[in-house]
């Protein structure tokens, strides 16, 4: 995993920068990084087509930036604010690594854990990125007897999300869900934002009120 800087690729100016483009009578109109053709003259066509090349590339980068997932859709919708970080990862990577790409403190930092009960139901925790959980007490927060973890492999069966990309907010279906106690003392917490290179910022009982969840002590 590694982080990159997005150069600057269009820098708007105070008019529409034009340019004609010798080939098809185009004319590229670039303006505050938004790039439309319509007809024209002959002009340059080389400068053009790099600048629409470029202008391009932008477009799709920014698409990129901008697409939002089901967790972040539900923020907005129920009006709740929230900080989104991004990081460049082709892999899984663990709670504590994606902390230490993005130089966040560990102990905002949370991972989202999925249990199955002896009642066969599913059962979200929501717990510090360095903590492991006490099953016992996750077991009595939830009213059953015992919890044991999913297989890593039925994580997106069950939840819609992927491995390393899993948050409490907007799963498939809704689970009953519980926080560790120790996120009350937070300002802010942060979780995935619902897929691998997205973190959301919010504060603790904006999660709780938007993964439907309850406070309890469930690590060890």
């Amino acid at each position: 995993c590694y982080f990159f800087i997005l150069p600057v690729i269009i820098t708007p100016g105070s008019a529409n920068d034009k340019i004609n483009v010798k080939n098809n009578y185009y004319t590229c109109l670039v303006m505050h990084g938004k790039v439309a053709k319509r007809q024209g003259t002959r002009y340059n066509n080389h400068v053009c087509a790099d600048r629409y090349r470029q202008a391009q590339e932008w477009r799709k980068i920014m698409a990129k930036k901008e697409a939002k997932t089901n967790a972040m859709r539900i923020l907005e919708t129920e009006g709740i604010p929230f900080e989104h970080y991004t990081y460049e990862c082709g892999e899984f990577v663990d709670g504590i690594q994606v902390a230490d790409l993005l130089k966040l403190p560990h102990e905002k930092v949370y991972k989202t854990l999925v249990t199955q009960g002896n009642d066969h139901n599913y059962y979200v925790f929501v717990l510090p990125i360095e903590g492991e959980l006490d099953f016992k007490k996750c077991a009595k927060s939830v009213g059953v007897k015992s919890v044991e973890m999913i297989h890593v492999k039925d994580i997106q069966k069950i939840t819609g999300y992927i491995r390393g990309g899993c948050t409490s907010i907007g799963m498939k279906k809704q689970y009953v869900t519980r926080i560790a106690q120790q996120a009350k003392d937070l300002q802010t917490m942060i979780v995935s934002g619902g897929r691998i290179g997205s973190q959301l910022e919010l504060k603790p009982e904006d999660l709780c009120r938007a993964a439907k969840a309850e406070f309890a002590e469930i690590t060890q």
